[in-house]
């Protein structure tokens, strides 16, 4: 027989469980009570917290959370001859429990946020997709202003996790002029424990909801280094998509004062374009990709070498975006793939370019 008191609190916690899953079914709901109400508080909250500590907390709760589930995985096995008829139900309902709190927890603290309306219509950004001649216009505008930059860039500088902190919340603070929905209180950058674990999987940085951190791996090239920070902040403050989060991360990076955070964007923004346009027209990307500079040039070795060294299909993107072959395996649009980053950067600047044609 199943406890009573396991019974009621299995019941509390479905129902807590369907009602943050129907409240996620109303993204006007989630954005004025939730991304704008309560998870600014629960944000700026978490990253006061976290800013005490010099490490990333997070992945350190990461690591007890898997030590936790691996410790009674193999009390389950050691104990199991030894297990009643009731434990049956209990112990799928204790499984159970755990994983719906678990659930509960992430959307409280940030995951109702992928319920949150296009963060691009808040920022008054179209969404009319362009023609394969509007898309190699962008992608000379980009090659234009990447090589400019890199013109301008004196010397990379070697951003400490620190530095990186103090420049992007500036940029943010810039950007919360314009829009509120840049405000970034409390600003919390953290340094993943492990950046050589980090760059075997394939990762740039990653947000920790139960931390409230950004994450940064550090061991990327440090022309990188400004547009990633950007793109993880965009995370801590509620911009749950990853096309979305770059977005915002190029709107900061890009209006920064400092060059290489400047460059840094557009770099990565180039990446994207790039990629699209090799999907649609290889002619037009092979005539993009001579008049790049050679420092642009060299920076995308830099980075595709990077990858070549820790995480072989990062690096066969890079390829993909920029050398030899394409690669669509993980396109699920196929050939026509429209990525949102470059439907919002060809929405961003096409009055401009127009102008100039």
């Amino acid at each position: 027989m199943i406890p009573k008191k396991l019974t009621i609190k299995t019941s509390v916690i479905i129902s807590l469980t369907i009602l943050i899953y129907i409240f996620g079914l109303f993204p006007s709901l989630v954005q004025k009570h939730y991304s704008t109400g309560i998870y600014p508080y629960i944000s700026s909250s978490l990253r006061f917290i976290s800013s005490v500590f010099p490490f990333a907390i997070g992945d350190i709760i990461y690591v007890f959370l898997i030590g936790f589930v691996l410790y009674r995985i193999i009390r389950f096995f050691i104990k199991r001859k030894a297990l009643k008829r009731e434990d049956r139900l209990i112990i799928p309902l204790q499984v159970l429990n755990f994983l719906l709190i678990l659930f509960i927890i992430f959307k409280i603290f940030w995951g109702l946020n992928y319920s949150r309306p296009g963060v691009s219509e808040e920022l008054g950004i179209g969404n009319a997709k362009y023609s394969v001649k509007e898309l190699i216009s962008l992608g000379e505008y980009f090659v234009k202003k990447t090589n400019d930059l890199k013109v301008k860039q004196i010397k990379i500088t070697t951003y400490s996790i620190t530095d990186l902190e103090t420049h992007s919340a500036k940029a943010y603070d810039l950007m919360e002029n314009k829009n509120p929905l840049f405000s970034y209180p409390n600003p919390c950058l953290k340094s993943v424990l492990n950046s050589w674990i980090i760059s075997k999987v394939g990762i740039e940085g990653y947000y920790a909801p139960l931390s409230g951190e950004a994450n940064m791996n550090m061991n990327l090239p440090d022309f990188v280094k400004p547009y990633v920070s950007c793109h993880e902040i965009a995370h801590q403050l509620g911009i749950a998509y990853e096309d979305e989060a770059n977005l915002l991360g190029y709107l900061t990076a890009s209006n920064s004062p400092d060059v290489n955070y400047r460059y840094s964007a557009n770099y990565e923004m180039l990446r994207y374009i790039l990629f699209e346009i090799r999907m649609k027209s290889p002619e037009d990307y092979k005539l993009l990709h001579d008049k790049l500079s050679p420092a642009v040039l060299a920076d995308f070795k830099t980075e595709k070498e990077f990858w070549r060294k820790y995480n072989g299909e990062m690096f066969a993107y890079m390829d993909a975006t920029f050398d030899r072959f394409l690669k669509l395996n993980n396109q699920k649009k196929g050939i026509d793939s429209y990525q949102d980053i470059v439907i919002w950067l060809w929405n961003i600047h096409k009055n401009e370019l127009k102008v100039k044609g």
